[in-house]
């Protein structure tokens, strides 16, 4: 693929992940239906798809600005913004790294498919302990901090988190395979015809 045509989907992929964080972040707010938060796939995405390390930082600055405007502007509580928040640095840093120490294999088909799930769900379940252990531990708005404590704190929360996490990167796997397999048709076709796409 020419580095231009590379450059151009990179950037559309950076600029859909950072919507798709935009638009699922503010979880928190009252609302009679809300969307489950996707800044988890979008770490994990975002390690296996974008070849720059410097989208790291840039999407822990967003996740950061979301949270300040939600709370600042939209009214949302700031109870889970405490020392604690820290923490999610290595939270994301861990789903990152599980994305973008797969981006280098080149496993395709189910198997792909399978290993890159399994990653993330792992990744996920780590950025769970992370972030809620963390919490749990140093937020100083939990009173008991034993391990039972912990597991009945956060054993509500568990399911939904890695289970949306799960969610959002079998849709962005899946999303990946359609345009890789349109693009492919495409260069086919055109090969076929001995032309360039217009």
């Amino acid at each position: 693929m020419p580095a231009i045509h590379q450059n151009a989907r990179t950037y559309a992929i950076a600029g859909v992940l950072a919507l798709l964080m935009a638009a699922t972040r503010f979880h928190h707010l009252e609302v009679a239906f809300s969307i489950p938060d996707a800044s988890v796939a979008v770490f994990f995405l975002a390690g296996l798809f974008l070849p720059a390390s410097w989208f790291f930082p840039v999407y822990l600055a967003e996740a950061a600005l979301i949270d300040y405007l939600a709370i600042t502007y939209g009214g949302v509580s700031a109870w889970c913004v405490s020392p604690a928040y820290a923490f999610l640095i290595p939270a994301y840093g861990v789903v990152w790294y599980a994305g973008r120490s797969l981006a280098s294999r080149s496993v395709s088909g189910w198997r792909g498919w399978f290993i890159r799930l399994g990653a993330a769900v792992i990744a996920a379940v780590a950025a769970f302990v992370i972030s809620t252990g963390s919490f749990y531990l140093f937020s100083g708005r939990v009173s008991s901090g034993t391990l039972i404590g912990y597991l009945l704190h956060s054993e509500s929360y568990f399911q939904y988190y890695v289970g949306s996490a799960f969610a959002y990167v079998a849709i962005g796997l899946g999303v990946e395979t359609v345009v890789t397999a349109v693009r492919l048709r495409v260069a086919a076709d055109v090969s076929f015809r001995g032309g360039t796409p217009r």
